[in-house]
């Protein structure tokens, strides 16, 4: 099984990246599904129903999200129609939509888990381990679980790779998003569970976060109040993310960055 998993989509910036490199990743490494975090790509701050539409036309069989999912409230009622579009596993139950999936692959189902980590993120939230091994108990990998992947949104490395050396070997991939820059770390751990901190995001790499330099270094500088509506940098995006492929046991055989686009020096082509 191969995964291609695409970090942050961040604002339109992030969709036409999406939009002009998608196609050329699909058709190069082939995946058997398409994993795209899109809690940003609305102006930076959640998803529109019109943009999830666009990514699904465009090849992409999930989306993920975390703490900005419910920034744009219509997205509710689409993913109270779609198993495709996830939020984190550990909001409180009375929460809309569903923080798991399982999708269909030769006979079997790939798991698909978005989790989001506590340590500098909402106080809410339940704990990210245990709303995992949970879920585990229900799904776990072999028999009718061909893979299980997890989209760990959160600010630390020690966190999401805590979690991940908590579920080695009973996972098949963890892949960090959040902080928007991709780290260097991509590996397979012992027990065969690939990882990365932070798979990046895709959008204009010309900025602070995704966001215009000015008005963010402002904030830094001047002390000056956060604009109500922060804006997004608006250049050509790139494309950051993994390609992950797992073997016939659930674990991942190999994993590999992918940047592709201006600023970043690109790999995966």
């Amino acid at each position: 099984m191969r995964i291609l998993f695409l970090g942050d989509v961040y604002g339109r910036s992030g969709r036409d990246a999406i939009a002009r490199h998608l196609p050329f990743l699909k058709q190069k490494y082939k995946p058997d599904f398409t994993i795209v975090n899109g809690e940003n790509a609305a102006h930076g701050f959640g998803l529109l129903p019109e943009m999830a539409k666009d990514f699904f036309s465009l090849g992409v069989d999930i989306i993920t999200g975390g703490n900005h999912t419910f920034d744009k409230t219509e997205i509710i009622a689409a993913m109270s129609q779609s198993q495709n579009i996830l939020r984190p596993i550990n909001y409180p139950k009375n929460v809309p939509g569903k923080g798991f999936g399982l999708y269909p692959y030769r006979g079997k189902n790939l798991l698909v888990i978005n989790v989001m980590a506590r340590l500098f993120m909402e106080s809410f939230l339940d704990c990210p381990f245990m709303a995992v091994e949970e879920l585990l108990k229900r799904y776990p990998l072999g028999g009718s679980i061909a893979g299980i992947f997890i989209d760990m949104h959160g600010e630390t490395t020690s966190e999401k790779m805590a979690l991940t050396k908590y579920f080695d070997g009973k996972v098949s991939a963890v892949i960090g998003t959040h902080t928007h820059m991709p780290t260097a770390d991509a590996h397979i751990m012992k027990g065969g569970t690939a990882y990365q901190s932070d798979a990046g995001m895709c959008g204009d790499y010309d900025s602070v976060i995704g966001l215009r330099t000015d008005t963010a270094t402002a904030t830094f500088l001047k002390r000056v109040p956060k604009p109500k509506q922060q804006e997004p940098a608006t250049g050509e995006g790139t494309v950051c993310g993994v390609i992950i492929e797992i073997g016939q046991n659930g674990h991942a055989e190999s994993i590999d960055p992918i940047r592709v686009g201006p600023i970043l020096k690109n790999t995966g082509l």
